[in-house]
């Protein structure tokens, strides 16, 4: 990885141009495109959103649920020495809480350029640039593993995923991971009034597409229903201990994207999924 953070143009023509449409993508195109698009939209990303994400906090989704105050990784003061494991890292935010705490987190992003902003904001947090289906560690190496929006929602086979999680995690071991609320994909993604009328069903599991004029995906979602997120996690070989939905708290008046004081106080916008390894 370089060593060194340089301001580039976030967006290339081709995402300026991208067209919206449904259709299947499988795990490499989904890839190649979630790649591409948080490298050139990193530092978009960063500038907007950095200052709601702090340099060193660990929230759960845009409502702003804090692992401070949850604790869905367990009691903070038993994190002190456990090795953990942040998926779709980002610029590692949520590693830095956990450092802070006495944890010991490696971040994983499938960006380089996110990584680039890891590195921009400093620290001693091991950085590691990698597709979540194919971790690059030991069988057993974590005690922990979690994910605040990366890599579940963006990946065409979860449950590959999942079993690569399993696979690092040590007997007994924790994996928290927050998605998109799978009913948000029956309602439009905005912020606004039009954004609370049902508008598809919530049953196509169609993935959302962003292409080019080439037809080459530039951005790609996947989406799931609340039991396909459950059966996903059993058969990754985790047993769900529990489905965090937050609700939007009163300080929170900011939107981002489709998430919005009006649409979070009537339908949930995330979904924390707290699962433990089983034996």
């Amino acid at each position: 990885m370089n060593q060194e953070y340089e301001q580039e143009d976030p967006l290339s023509s081709d995402e300026e141009e991208a067209e919206a449409t449904r259709r299947d993508a499988g795990d490499a195109e989904s890839s190649r495109a979630s790649r591409s698009w948080w490298d050139r939209n990193a530092d978009e990303y960063q500038s907007e959103h950095g200052s709601f994400l702090g340099d060193d906090r660990f929230v759960w989704g845009p409502e702003g649920l804090d692992e401070a105050e949850a604790g869905l990784l367990g009691p903070a003061e038993e994190l002190k020495g456990l090795d953990v494991l942040e998926i779709g890292a980002g610029a590692a935010q949520c590693s830095r809480w956990l450092a802070a705490r006495g944890a010991r987190p490696v971040a994983l992003d499938l960006s380089h350029r996110q990584l680039q902003h890891a590195l921009r904001i400093g620290g001693e947090v091991p950085l590691v640039e990698a597709d979540a289906g194919a971790l690059p560690f030991r069988d057993g190496a974590f005690d922990l593993a979690c994910s605040a929006y990366g890599a579940v929602p963006f990946v065409a086979d979860p449950v590959r995923v999942f079993r690569e999680v399993r696979r690092v995690l040590r007997p007994g071991g924790r994996w928290v991971f927050s998605v998109t609320h799978p009913i948000r994909w029956a309602f439009p993604d905005e912020p606004g009034p039009e954004g609370l009328s049902v508008a598809a069903s919530y049953f196509d599991r169609t993935p959302y597409v962003e292409q080019d004029e080439a037809g080459r995906a530039v951005y790609v979602e996947h989406h799931r229903t609340l039991g396909d997120r459950v059966r996903d996690v059993v058969a990754g070989g985790f047993r769900l201990v529990d489905l965090v939905e937050p609700e939007w708290p009163a300080w929170n008046g900011q939107e981002w994207g489709g998430w919005s004081p009006l649409r979070g106080n009537l339908i949930p916008g995330t979904a924390i999924f707290v699962c433990e390894r089983e034996d």
